[in-house]
């Protein structure tokens, strides 16, 4: 998000602080705009002297541009170094908001005082906060209400996220991927995601007899790597659907969109589980942008995501039974199908992609700092340019 955002501000207007990342320097080139490297891998910001290291480090570069406004890519913890830069020069910081931050930041506030304490810390200077859907934008005011920060719980706004409708498009040629990772036969459900509970694969395997039982050949495609892999591989041979379900593993960025066209159908069913939700879904609206109809869950973000009845349907994501019944409606519904997977590649090009996203948030910005002399802004993010 942070990394499409440099790429549409205007050249040399920000600056962009962030860890290092293997192949960092060379993907830098790309950006128009300066990028400064904290001398730490991003993967160890989060720690003690990582915190501290950023925190010296983003004090001396706005001592030195003197920019105008922070943006914060989360709270944590690139919230730390943009407090910082708030109390020493003065400057309006806005903080980027996911969702499940939010989840686990309000679990910690309630059990220790000393959490409770820090998270005041972090809130309390944002002129802004900006939630990526209404769900992440209600969780937000009710955890700032909760901390006795009414004032910044006013300034919560929601940007929907967006795609890249050059990148993610329909009518591409698949025949290489489908030879690459033995995509044959039909028709296809695809999932893009993280291996995780919250992502409701394990729903959508649970439900998948029930819709082998209308459509024999429906398939089921499972693009994404993490720690669930093994559990869900468990529940694919109790439901005794193993030559059905592929997972495809970490799939590439160049791979992706080509194989968002080798599905006939996106199923994302994300529910809430423990203090992991979906706050939007970026492959939901990546699956519109390829021309595909979305059976999303009905939790969360994903209602700002996926525009029930006209981009796809919403379904109860904690049920195998009526994800099933989704399904099923509308792989038995080629002409729906095409009407909704066109509307939603309509929605990606007039609403839901990056161009959009970097104008909003940089109104949003100019009107902020409307009464301070123009700089240049300082972008904090943990996990921005690559």
């Amino acid at each position: 998000m942070m990394g499409e955002l440099a790429l549409r501000y205007p050249p040399n207007s920000l600056l962009v602080s962030t860890g290092t990342y293997e192949g960092s320097a060379a993907s830098d080139a790309r950006f128009p705009q300066t990028i400064d490297r904290v001398g730490i891998r991003a993967t160890r910001l989060r720690t003690l002297n990582g915190l501290a290291l950023w925190t010296w480090r983003a004090a001396a570069l706005a001592g030195r541009h003197q920019p105008g406004f922070v943006w914060c890519s989360e709270l944590k913890p690139a919230g730390y170094p943009a407090r910082g830069l708030s109390v020493r020069y003065h400057l309006p910081v806005g903080i980027f908001l996911h969702g499940t931050e939010l989840l686990l930041l309000d679990a910690k506030a309630r059990a220790s005082v000393f959490k409770r304490a820090t998270s005041r810390m972090l809130c309390r200077h944002a002129a802004t906060m900006i939630a990526n859907s209404r769900w992440t934008a209600d969780l937000a005011r009710q955890l700032l209400e909760s901390l006795g920060l009414p004032e910044v719980a006013a300034r919560v706004r929601v940007v929907h996220l967006g795609t890249e409708p050059s990148h993610f498009r329909p009518g591409l040629d698949t025949a290489a991927v489908r030879r690459r990772y033995g995509i044959e036969g039909g028709p296809w459900l695809l999932t893009v995601a993280r291996l995780e509970w919250h992502k409701g694969i394990d729903t959508m395997i649970r439900a998948l007899p029930a819709v082998r039982a209308v459509h024999p050949g429906a398939r089921y495609l499972v693009a994404g790597a993490g720690d669930r892999r093994a559990d869900l591989e468990r529940i694919v041979a109790e439901t005794r659907v193993g030559d059905a379900v592929r997972f495809l593993g970490a799939v590439s960025d160049e791979d992706l969109p080509a194989i968002y066209n080798c599905a006939d159908l996106y199923v994302g069913p994300s529910r809430r589980h423990d203090l992991l939700a979906e706050g939007f879904g970026i492959s939901l609206v990546e699956a519109s942008a390829s021309g595909l109809a979305v059976v999303g869950g009905r939790s969360a973000g994903v209602p700002d995501a996926v525009r029930e009845g006209e981009t796809g349907i919403l379904v109860d994501s904690e049920d195998p039974a009526a994800v099933a019944a989704g399904v099923n409606e509308l792989l038995g519904d080629p002409d729906r199908r095409a009407r909704l997977g066109a509307a939603g590649r309509r929605a990606v090009e007039t609403y839901y992609n990056w161009d959009r996203f970097a104008r909003d948030v940089r109104d949003i910005e100019t009107e902020i700092r409307s009464s301070v002399r123009p700089q240049q802004p300082l972008a904090a993010p943990a996990r921005g340019a690559r």
